[in-house]
């Protein structure tokens, strides 16, 4: 996010105690799926492909708020009011520290523009609400968000998500992995929907320099269905998974063409 970026479309902000009282919550436009509509047959989706400016006081603001909430211990973690407009605009992901707030019970990211979850959100193990509700750019979780075993309430955008039962929009096609990738740190997230894959998403094992076993699995998470990246070591953790929810795909996949039970 170094060049220079459009106007920030508004949309009405429906919970204002949840950011501020501010009138729109800023969010760059998202064309990647019909969030209306059921997706025509033959649909492809791709991956948000927006990496995280690291220099943006947003995010520099941010990473000083996870300290302050690790350092007191808080149970309920609201960074968004926190941050001007545009400084939430600035915000894509979350920083690997979130995974420091083993204290906190609530998550709220309301009206955010985020497009992906870092996989430390599963080293939060008090967290029992998750609440990134309005987040309409957020289309899938980390398989680690499977690990906060307290986890019990979210709110989520479920017409925002690949796969939602009312209008199963498609999922990218996840590739197999090929050749040594060169810096695990630094994939691109418009072919692996992550920009970082150290460490298993099943085993926690250290991914190997093929780059990781990737594949879609929509479970039960807390109140929603949410699809989960698996970002795997090998083929047989891929296989350790457990089937999917019901109603939806029954198994790991990968992405792109395949069938989907009907909408709803």
């Amino acid at each position: 996010m170094t060049e220079e970026q459009p106007p920030a479309q508004l949309f009405p902000n429906r919970f204002p105690e949840a950011v501020d009282s501010r009138p729109g919550v800023p969010q760059d436009s998202c064309h990647c799926f019909s969030q209306v509509r059921v997706s025509p047959p033959g649909a492809s989706t791709p991956f948000h492909a927006e990496v995280q400016d690291t220099g943006a006081p947003g995010w520099l603001r941010l990473l000083e708020l996870i300290e302050e909430a690790a350092a007191d211990g808080r149970e309920e973690f609201r960074p968004l009011p926190e941050l001007s407009p545009e400084e939430r605009r600035q915000i894509v992901t979350l920083p690997a520290s979130i995974g420091r707030l083993t204290a906190v019970r609530t998550l709220v990211l309301y009206g955010s523009n985020l497009v992906r979850i870092p996989p430390e959100i599963g080293d939060m193990t008090s967290l029992e609400e998750f609440s990134p509700y309005t987040s309409r750019r957020l289309h899938w979780f980390p398989y680690e968000i499977t690990r906060c075993a307290r986890l019990v309430n979210s709110t989520v955008s479920t017409r925002s998500i690949y796969g939602n039962y009312k209008h199963r929009p498609p999922f990218p096609r996840l590739l197999p992995p090929g050749d040594t990738v060169p810096d695990l740190d630094g994939l691109a997230p418009a072919r692996w929907g992550v920009t970082a894959a150290r460490a298993c998403s099943v085993c926690t094992g250290p991914i190997p320099a093929t780059g990781p076993h990737q594949a879609w699995l929509s479970r039960a998470v807390a109140t929603d269905v949410l699809p989960l990246l698996v970002n795997a070591c090998s083929q047989e953790c891929l296989d350790a998974l457990p089937p999917g929810a019901k109603g939806y795909v029954p198994t790991p996949h990968r992405g792109g063409a395949i069938e989907q039970p009907p909408s709803r």
